[in-house]
């Protein structure tokens, strides 16, 4: 596969198959990879040791929003 460059963004769960394919995807493209990680109320980790992981894992950012309230208000 050709290498590419530029950045890709990874819709991030914080579990082992994204945290894989952060690799995987930087590998395979060339690109570097920011994540995104949304909390709609779902309960789990913390945001932040979230975001973490991925910039462990190799992400060049991550990015997460507390949305419970928009999802709350907003769609249900």
């Amino acid at each position: 596969m050709s290498k590419s460059r530029g950045r890709v963004v990874l819709a991030y769960s914080g579990g082992l198959d994204t945290s894989v394919a952060i690799g995987w995807i930087g590998e395979q493209t060339g690109a570097e990879v920011v994540t995104v990680s949304v909390d709609v109320g779902q309960g789990g980790e913390d945001l932040e040791t979230i975001r973490q992981r991925a910039l462990d894992c190799g992400a060049v950012e991550a990015y997460v929003a507390d949305a419970r309230d928009e999802f709350a208000d907003e769609y249900c």
